[in-house]
């Protein structure tokens, strides 16, 4: 009786320590959401300047608390936003060990409704939503890069060191998640990739955009760099006429391998911001922003990293933890 309890015994250890290395195994201990409590990070306003253009790029730069060479993601914001938008983003990934580096883009940003009376503002927003922004933009992305290139071998500058620049990350929301489509392999109707920059090895894309002109296939037919997609159920926009199905073509005219998408059911074009927008008509739901940080972090760990643990948990079932019952996940 005794050999057979032992036995049992035995048994059942083996089976709990063969249970623990299989979750190991799939990831099942990786958290994209932990930070210690003892992280520390450090902010520091910056600006580029762009002789060629005559344009003054603000940034808002987040650092680890490790001091050596880190991988970088960009973010880009959104329409009449600016580089103090999004912190929750900023904040999460440095304390994750990302230098996060927030864009400010003249001409689309918080200038276009800041000194507008209360009741011309929607048109001035819907007026600076035009070609000419979009190409700014997209021209201020390499003309950042090449900044953090001359600041990273810069003796004595804040970012001296800091940059892993073979690791970059490119992000941004609604006019942002356009200049992130167009610099990280976004093709037109005539199948040229007019602003690409090979630096990017990697995209999130919240509030993703189809293109105005030629077909979902042509203008992301051939992306091969690993893109994330965010959007929600109710993710439109008072300034673009740009509705839900159109930000869902995006994911189907992909290519696969590495490209994701998550649609946060009653998501808000806001959804993605720090804040409410006029305009809202559903409450917040705090759980969106937890699943913003989990999913885009796993995403940087997988493709920036090199992480097998974070894309055990992307590819497996990491994100049924931290999406809400009615969400919808697709990857190929």
């Amino acid at each position: 009786m005794r050999r057979n309890s032992v036995g049992l015994h035995g048994i059942l250890r083996i089976s709990c320590l063969a249970l623990l290395a299989s979750a190991t195994a799939y990831g099942v201990d990786y958290d994209p959401l932990a930070v210690s409590k003892d992280v520390t990070t450090q902010e520091v306003n910056l600006t580029v300047k762009d002789a060629q253009r005559r344009r003054d790029i603000p940034v808002h730069v987040y650092l680890p608390q490790a001091t050596r060479a880190a991988p970088v993601v960009l973010f880009s914001h959104g329409l009449g936003g600016s580089r103090e938008g999004n912190r929750y983003l900023g904040k999460h990934w440095a304390a994750r060990g990302y230098v996060a580096v927030f864009l400010q883009h003249p001409g689309s940003d918080t200038s276009v409704w800041q000194d507008t009376a209360r009741e011309r503002r929607l048109n001035a927003m819907r007026d600076a939503a035009n070609l000419q922004n979009f190409l700014l933009r997209v021209k201020d992305v390499p003309a950042v890069l090449d900044q953090l290139a001359e600041w990273n071998s810069m003796e004595g500058h804040a970012l001296a060191g800091r940059l892993s620049l073979s690791k970059i990350g490119m992000s941004g929301h609604s006019f942002g998640a356009a200049t992130t489509q167009a610099v990280s392999g976004q093709r037109t109707d005539r199948g040229k990739e007019l602003f690409t920059d090979s630096r990017i090895a990697a995209a999130v894309i919240m509030s993703p955009n189809s293109p105005n002109r030629g077909s979902p296939q042509e203008a992301f037919g051939k992306i091969s760099v690993p893109w994330m997609l965010m959007t929600g159920t109710r993710d439109v926009s008072l300034i673009v006429d740009t509705d839900v199905e159109s930000r869902l073509a995006v994911f189907s005219a992909l290519p696969p391998g590495g490209k994701y998408e998550v649609v946060l059911h009653g998501a808000e074009h806001s959804a993605f911001a720090d804040r409410g927008l006029p305009g809202d008509r559903e409450a917040r739901n705090p759980n969106h922003h937890r699943a913003i940080l989990a999913l885009s972090t796993a995403f940087w760990d997988t493709y920036l990293l090199g992480s097998a643990s974070a894309q055990e948990w992307l590819d497996g079932v990491g994100p049924s933890s931290v999406l809400d019952e009615k969400d919808k996940w697709r990857k190929k």
